[in-house]
């Protein structure tokens, strides 16, 4: 039934109004058509975005496969035998960056959530990790252990070309003195304590020097006592092996020798009188004191003494030409001073002046008529930095390392029979080889 019976009404003009209502199944043409409208725009939308994805997934397959090449070119990098140096790793941190961008682009394009990339995006991080880690460990470890082993194979390399073409020291004769002066000394050999024990530091040591009879063994050591300024005792042994095995010829007192400047020569012991410019000469096969003579200017009372080592103000040395002393005088302004002495006499043969300041040198010796002096470097290390050449009143600055056990060097004397230096360290008794030029 299309039409009804309403009821209607007239106004004041005579219109007739009524009201109609129309069913609820009326087809709605308006919203159809919105509704075409929607769907044309989503339908334009949807190519847009697939057109997008299969751009993308192109795109993505192309960056897997390079993911892939450098996932090998790592592997192979860790596993194989290619250098770190032959390695780019800026181009392959550029690389894997323009991979980042690209999946940093992909995740808002893409409407929800996408398991494949983000499981490409992991795999770009972790890669991006490794790669830094292996530049990281190239700068500090890598390239720094092959620069160590291609300098150890070379080390390698030259010592066994030097081993071949090693040359023996020339020789010269004991007691001679045909080369052309000191080169080298050789590591310091540590024969033993001295006899009273570690408490007395201060002393010195050494072997006899006769020129007729050059092959004796004779040996003394005399330690001062624990003030580091009397010398009271020494004692001599008749070989080096009873020297090892504290088997004294004699031990014998004298009352008093000052500091550690003493010095065996020809069957002698000379020494400094203590608190006076004396000169001694004491026969040790008799125990006797046979000589005291002063020593002219010479300055006493610990006013000049070696650097660290208190009252040696006189120090005795004997080489291959006899008996020597080194002093200072205040003539000399406090530099060092060296006499040659006549053994049996005590008198000044003759004396040389040099400008090396004493108090500023640790110890001195004397080797075929030169003075050499030292210093300490530190606490493991004294330089022979010093020499004075008495035949030709030349003096120069040399440098030859001699290593120490402890710190402070007391004295030290030369026999040319051996040819070594003994050394009294801080109360051991230490020997170095002596190496001419």
């Amino acid at each position: 039934q299309l039409f009804a019976n309403v009821s209607g009404s007239v106004d004041d003009e005579g219109t007739c109004q009524c009201s109609v209502y129309l069913p609820d199944t009326t087809f709605p043409v308006q919203k159809v058509e919105q509704l075409e409208i929607i769907a044309t725009t989503l339908s334009k939308k949807f190519e847009t975005e697939l057109s997008k994805v299969r751009e993308y997934s192109k795109r993505i397959e192309l960056y897997q496969q390079q993911i892939l090449n450098l996932t090998i070119r790592v592997q192979h990098m860790e596993e194989g035998s290619i250098s770190y140096t032959e390695l780019d790793f800026q181009l392959l941190k550029v690389e894997i960056s323009d991979l980042e961008k690209l999946v940093t682009q992909l995740k808002p394009s893409l409407v929800g959530s996408n398991v494949i990339i983000e499981q490409i995006y992991l795999e770009i991080t972790n890669l991006t990790i490794l790669v830094n880690e292996l530049e990281s460990l190239d700068k500090n470890n890598v390239l720094a252990i092959r620069r160590q082993i291609t300098s150890l194979q070379k080390r390698l390399k030259d010592c066994e070309e030097n081993a071949n073409k090693t040359t023996v020291p020339p020789y010269f004769p004991p007691g001679t003195c045909m080369h052309r002066g000191l080169l080298n000394v050789s590591q310091p050999y540590v024969v033993k304590l001295n006899w009273r024990g570690f408490s007395y530091k201060y002393g010195s040591w050494g072997r006899d020097y006769s020129p007729s009879n050059p092959e004796d063994e004779v040996y003394w050591v005399a330690p001062l006592n624990t003030d580091g300024r009397y010398l009271e005792y020494y004692r001599i042994y008749n070989s080096f092996d009873n020297l090892l095995l504290f088997k004294p010829t004699y031990e014998s007192r004298i009352t008093y020798g000052e500091g550690s400047g003493a010095a065996l020569y020809n069957n002698y012991l000379y020494y400094h009188a203590y608190n006076s410019r004396y000169m001694v000469k004491h026969d040790i096969k008799r125990n006797t004191q046979v000589l005291r003579k002063e020593l002219p200017g010479a300055a006493i009372g610990n006013r000049f003494s070696y650097a660290g080592v208190a009252w040696q103000d006189i120090d005795f040395a004997v080489d291959e030409s006899g008996l020597w002393v080194i002093y200072s005088t205040e003539n000399n302004v406090g530099n060092i001073v060296i006499s040659k002495l006549n053994e049996t006499t005590l008198d000044v043969l003759n004396t040389w002046q040099t400008r090396q300041y004493k108090p500023s040198v640790s110890n001195a010796f004397m080797l075929c008529g030169v003075l050499y002096a030292t210093r300490p470097l530190n606490t493991k290390k004294e330089e022979i930095f010093y020499m004075y050449d008495t035949s030709t009143g030349q003096e120069d600055r040399i440098s030859v390392i001699m290593d120490k056990k402890l710190d402070t060097i007391q004295s030290i004397n030369y026999n040319p029979t051996d040819q070594r230096l003994h050394v009294y360290n801080d109360g051991y008794l230490v020997s170095y080889d002596v190496t001419f030029q």
